[in-house]
Protein backbone atom coordinates (compact mmCIF):
# COMPACT_ATOMS: atom_id res chain seq x y z
CA UNK A 1 0.00 0.00 0.00
CA UNK A 2 1.29 3.49 -0.77
CA UNK A 3 1.94 5.54 2.33
CA UNK A 4 -0.98 7.88 2.94
CA UNK A 5 -3.18 6.40 0.23
CA UNK A 6 -5.64 4.71 2.59
CA UNK A 7 -8.59 7.00 2.06
CA UNK A 8 -10.69 8.39 -0.73
CA UNK A 9 -11.33 12.08 -1.43
CA UNK A 10 -13.96 12.56 1.31
CA UNK A 11 -11.74 11.03 3.94
CA UNK A 12 -13.40 7.62 4.09
CA UNK A 13 -11.12 4.63 4.01
CA UNK A 14 -11.02 2.35 1.01
CA UNK A 15 -11.51 -1.05 2.61
CA UNK A 16 -9.99 -2.84 -0.38
CA UNK A 17 -6.62 -1.19 0.26
CA UNK A 18 -6.54 -2.62 3.78
CA UNK A 19 -7.52 -6.20 3.03
CA UNK A 20 -5.28 -8.55 4.92
CA UNK A 21 -3.99 -5.96 7.38
CA UNK A 22 -4.56 -7.32 10.86
CA UNK A 23 -6.42 -10.31 9.45
CA UNK A 24 -3.93 -12.81 10.86
CA UNK A 25 -1.97 -13.07 14.07
CA UNK A 26 -3.07 -11.62 17.42
CA UNK A 27 -6.20 -9.49 17.48
CA UNK A 28 -5.67 -5.74 17.22
CA UNK A 29 -6.29 -4.26 20.67
CA UNK A 30 -8.47 -1.15 20.35
CA UNK A 31 -9.35 1.54 22.88
CA UNK A 32 -12.27 3.83 21.99
CA UNK A 33 -12.30 7.41 23.32
CA UNK A 34 -15.34 9.64 22.80
CA UNK A 35 -17.35 11.78 25.19
CA UNK A 36 -20.65 10.52 23.74
CA UNK A 37 -21.60 7.08 25.13
CA UNK A 38 -23.75 6.32 22.10
CA UNK A 39 -20.83 6.93 19.74
CA UNK A 40 -18.52 4.76 21.86
CA UNK A 41 -21.04 1.92 21.88
CA UNK A 42 -21.62 2.21 18.16
CA UNK A 43 -17.92 2.05 17.37
CA UNK A 44 -17.46 -0.91 19.69
CA UNK A 45 -20.39 -2.74 18.11
CA UNK A 46 -18.82 -2.28 14.68
CA UNK A 47 -15.44 -3.69 15.72
CA UNK A 48 -16.34 -6.35 18.28
CA UNK A 49 -17.90 -8.94 15.91
CA UNK A 50 -14.69 -9.08 13.86
CA UNK A 51 -12.21 -11.55 15.43
CA UNK A 52 -9.38 -9.39 14.10
CA UNK A 53 -10.20 -6.81 16.82
CA UNK A 54 -10.34 -6.83 20.59
CA UNK A 55 -12.01 -3.71 22.04
CA UNK A 56 -10.21 -3.54 25.37
CA UNK A 57 -11.84 -0.43 26.80
CA UNK A 58 -13.77 2.81 26.39
CA UNK A 59 -12.91 6.30 27.63
CA UNK A 60 -15.15 9.35 28.00
CA UNK A 61 -12.43 12.01 27.80
CA UNK A 62 -8.80 12.43 26.82
CA UNK A 63 -7.40 12.11 30.34
CA UNK A 64 -9.18 8.82 30.85
CA UNK A 65 -7.96 7.66 27.43
CA UNK A 66 -4.34 8.25 28.43
CA UNK A 67 -4.82 6.50 31.78
CA UNK A 68 -6.53 3.48 30.20
CA UNK A 69 -3.93 3.31 27.43
CA UNK A 70 -1.20 2.95 30.04
CA UNK A 71 -3.18 0.24 31.80
CA UNK A 72 -4.51 -1.69 28.79
CA UNK A 73 -1.75 -1.09 26.20
CA UNK A 74 -3.98 -0.97 23.11
CA UNK A 75 -2.47 -1.13 19.64
CA UNK A 76 -4.83 1.56 18.31
CA UNK A 77 -6.80 4.30 20.06
CA UNK A 78 -9.83 5.57 18.12
CA UNK A 79 -9.84 9.10 19.51
CA UNK A 80 -12.44 11.85 19.23
CA UNK A 81 -10.41 15.05 18.96
CA UNK A 82 -12.94 17.28 20.73
CA UNK A 83 -13.50 16.03 24.29
CA UNK A 84 -13.68 17.55 27.78
CA UNK A 85 -11.04 17.43 30.56
CA UNK A 86 -8.22 16.72 28.09
CA UNK A 87 -9.02 17.08 24.40
CA UNK A 88 -8.03 14.52 21.83
CA UNK A 89 -5.15 16.62 20.50
CA UNK A 90 -3.46 16.86 23.92
CA UNK A 91 -4.20 13.20 24.61
CA UNK A 92 -2.66 12.24 21.26
CA UNK A 93 0.48 14.24 22.02
CA UNK A 94 0.85 12.48 25.38
CA UNK A 95 0.32 9.04 23.87
CA UNK A 96 2.81 9.70 21.06
CA UNK A 97 5.39 10.70 23.67
CA UNK A 98 4.61 8.19 26.43
CA UNK A 99 3.39 5.14 24.45
CA UNK A 100 4.83 5.42 20.93
CA UNK A 101 3.72 1.87 20.05
CA UNK A 102 0.10 2.95 20.60
CA UNK A 103 -1.22 4.52 17.38
CA UNK A 104 -4.00 7.09 17.34
CA UNK A 105 -6.77 7.26 14.75
CA UNK A 106 -8.48 10.63 15.25
CA UNK A 107 -12.21 11.13 14.77
CA UNK A 108 -13.87 14.40 13.80
CA UNK A 109 -17.46 15.45 13.21
CA UNK A 110 -16.32 17.41 10.16
CA UNK A 111 -14.13 16.64 7.14
CA UNK A 112 -12.46 20.04 7.51
CA UNK A 113 -11.43 20.69 11.09
CA UNK A 114 -8.43 22.66 12.37
CA UNK A 115 -8.17 20.23 15.29
CA UNK A 116 -7.40 17.46 12.79
CA UNK A 117 -4.20 19.20 11.67
CA UNK A 118 -3.22 19.69 15.32
CA UNK A 119 -3.86 16.00 16.00
CA UNK A 120 -1.73 14.96 13.01
CA UNK A 121 1.03 17.28 14.14
CA UNK A 122 0.76 15.81 17.64
CA UNK A 123 1.30 12.31 16.29
CA UNK A 124 -2.01 10.85 15.09
CA UNK A 125 -1.59 8.35 12.26
CA UNK A 126 -4.77 9.44 10.53
CA UNK A 127 -8.30 10.69 10.94
CA UNK A 128 -11.84 9.85 9.96
CA UNK A 129 -15.03 11.89 9.82
CA UNK A 130 -17.73 10.38 12.01
CA UNK A 131 -20.08 9.72 9.09
CA UNK A 132 -17.92 6.91 7.71
CA UNK A 133 -19.30 3.45 7.05
CA UNK A 134 -18.52 0.46 9.30
CA UNK A 135 -16.34 -1.01 6.56
CA UNK A 136 -14.32 2.18 6.37
CA UNK A 137 -13.74 2.21 10.13
CA UNK A 138 -12.56 -1.41 10.08
CA UNK A 139 -10.18 -0.68 7.21
CA UNK A 140 -8.79 2.46 8.85
CA UNK A 141 -8.00 0.70 12.12
CA UNK A 142 -6.14 -1.99 10.19
CA UNK A 143 -4.25 0.61 8.14
CA UNK A 144 -3.18 2.56 11.22
CA UNK A 145 -2.18 -0.62 13.04
CA UNK A 146 0.03 -1.48 10.06
CA UNK A 147 1.81 1.87 10.46
CA UNK A 148 0.29 3.56 7.43
CA UNK A 149 -1.37 6.98 7.37
CA UNK A 150 -5.16 6.75 7.08
CA UNK A 151 -5.64 10.11 5.37
CA UNK A 152 -6.19 10.66 1.66
CA UNK A 153 -3.33 12.71 0.17
CA UNK A 154 -5.65 15.30 -1.41
CA UNK A 155 -7.81 15.64 1.70
CA UNK A 156 -4.68 15.91 3.81
CA UNK A 157 -3.30 18.72 1.66
CA UNK A 158 -6.66 20.50 1.63
CA UNK A 159 -6.88 20.34 5.41
CA UNK A 160 -3.37 21.57 5.99
CA UNK A 161 -3.53 24.34 3.40
CA UNK A 162 -6.69 25.56 5.11
CA UNK A 163 -5.40 25.57 8.68
CA UNK A 164 -1.62 25.93 8.52
CA UNK A 165 -0.52 29.52 8.03
CA UNK A 166 3.26 29.86 7.79
CA UNK A 167 3.32 33.71 8.06
CA UNK A 168 1.63 33.45 11.46
CA UNK A 169 4.08 30.87 12.80
CA UNK A 170 7.30 32.68 13.79
CA UNK A 171 9.06 29.43 14.76
CA UNK A 172 8.49 26.84 12.03
CA UNK A 173 9.74 23.38 12.95
CA UNK A 174 13.44 22.88 12.39
CA UNK A 175 14.16 20.68 9.40
CA UNK A 176 17.19 19.74 7.37
CA UNK A 177 15.48 20.51 4.06
CA UNK A 178 18.78 21.88 2.73
CA UNK A 179 20.05 18.31 2.70
CA UNK A 180 17.39 17.23 0.21
CA UNK A 181 18.46 16.52 -3.34
CA UNK A 182 16.61 18.39 -6.12
CA UNK A 183 14.58 15.24 -6.86
CA UNK A 184 13.69 14.76 -3.16
CA UNK A 185 12.65 18.42 -2.94
CA UNK A 186 10.33 17.93 -5.92
CA UNK A 187 8.88 14.75 -4.38
CA UNK A 188 8.25 16.66 -1.15
CA UNK A 189 6.59 19.56 -3.02
CA UNK A 190 4.32 17.31 -5.08
CA UNK A 191 3.45 15.24 -2.01
CA UNK A 192 2.39 18.44 -0.25
CA UNK A 193 0.17 19.31 -3.23
CA UNK A 194 -1.76 16.07 -2.72
CA UNK A 195 -0.27 13.61 -5.20
CA UNK A 196 -0.30 9.99 -4.09
CA UNK A 197 2.59 7.63 -4.82
CA UNK A 198 1.23 6.45 -8.18
CA UNK A 199 0.65 10.03 -9.30
CA UNK A 200 4.13 11.01 -8.15
CA UNK A 201 5.59 8.18 -10.21
CA UNK A 202 3.71 9.35 -13.29
CA UNK A 203 4.60 13.02 -12.81
CA UNK A 204 8.30 12.27 -12.34
CA UNK A 205 8.47 9.38 -14.81
CA UNK A 206 9.91 6.99 -12.24
CA UNK A 207 8.69 3.76 -10.64
CA UNK A 208 6.48 3.64 -7.56
CA UNK A 209 9.24 1.78 -5.70
CA UNK A 210 11.63 4.63 -6.49
CA UNK A 211 9.02 7.11 -5.24
CA UNK A 212 8.81 5.18 -1.98
CA UNK A 213 12.59 5.28 -1.62
CA UNK A 214 12.60 9.05 -2.16
CA UNK A 215 9.79 9.52 0.36
CA UNK A 216 11.63 7.46 2.98
CA UNK A 217 14.72 9.62 2.44
CA UNK A 218 12.64 12.82 2.67
CA UNK A 219 11.10 11.67 5.96
CA UNK A 220 14.52 10.94 7.40
CA UNK A 221 16.07 14.25 6.34
CA UNK A 222 13.08 16.27 7.56
CA UNK A 223 12.94 14.27 10.79
CA UNK A 224 9.22 13.57 10.31
CA UNK A 225 7.40 10.32 10.88
CA UNK A 226 4.93 10.19 8.00
CA UNK A 227 3.27 11.91 5.07
CA UNK A 228 1.02 14.03 7.25
CA UNK A 229 3.91 15.58 9.14
CA UNK A 230 5.89 16.05 5.91
CA UNK A 231 3.00 17.95 4.32
CA UNK A 232 2.59 20.12 7.42
CA UNK A 233 6.33 20.89 7.30
CA UNK A 234 6.05 21.85 3.62
CA UNK A 235 3.41 24.49 4.34
CA UNK A 236 5.13 25.75 7.49
CA UNK A 237 8.48 26.05 5.71
CA UNK A 238 6.97 27.98 2.78
CA UNK A 239 7.86 25.28 0.21
CA UNK A 240 4.22 25.43 -0.87
CA UNK A 241 1.69 28.13 -0.13
CA UNK A 242 -2.05 28.21 0.20
CA UNK A 243 -3.53 28.42 -3.27
CA UNK A 244 -0.11 27.96 -4.80
CA UNK A 245 1.74 25.13 -6.50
Amino acid sequence: MNTGDATNARGAVNATDAVGAGASGPAIRVLIADDQPLVRRGLALILTPDPAFDVVGEAGDGAQAVTLAHQLRPDVVVMDIRMPVLDGVAATERLARELPACRVLALSTFDMDEYVVAALRAGAYGFLPKDISPEELVAAVRVVHAGEAAVAPRLLSRLISTYVRAPHRPQPPATTSGDLTPRELEVWRLMALGLDNAELATALDISVSTVKNHITSVFGKLNVRDRAQAVIAAYESGLVEVGGG
